[in-house]
């Protein structure tokens, strides 16, 4: 992949991420993006990774809802 395209989903990842925990849902597409991104072997850093965590375990504990 090259620089510039990892550059654009590193922060689309991140903006996904701060617009979820800001509204308090997510879209399926966007649960399907975080998903694909951790287990594609997607070269996300250590900081995203732990971002995406956090929104799945706030899902988990129903502090973050799944939008219809």
């Amino acid at each position: 992949m090259s620089r510039s395209v990892q550059n654009q989903a590193h922060a689309s990842i991140s903006q996904t991420v701060e617009k979820i925990v800001e509204l308090g849902q997510i879209t399926r597409q966007e649960h399907l993006q975080l998903t694909s991104a951790i287990l594609c072997g997607y070269n996300i850093t250590d900081e995203q990774r732990h971002q995406i965590n956090r929104v799945f375990d706030s899902l988990q504990m129903g502090a973050v809802k799944i939008a219809d």
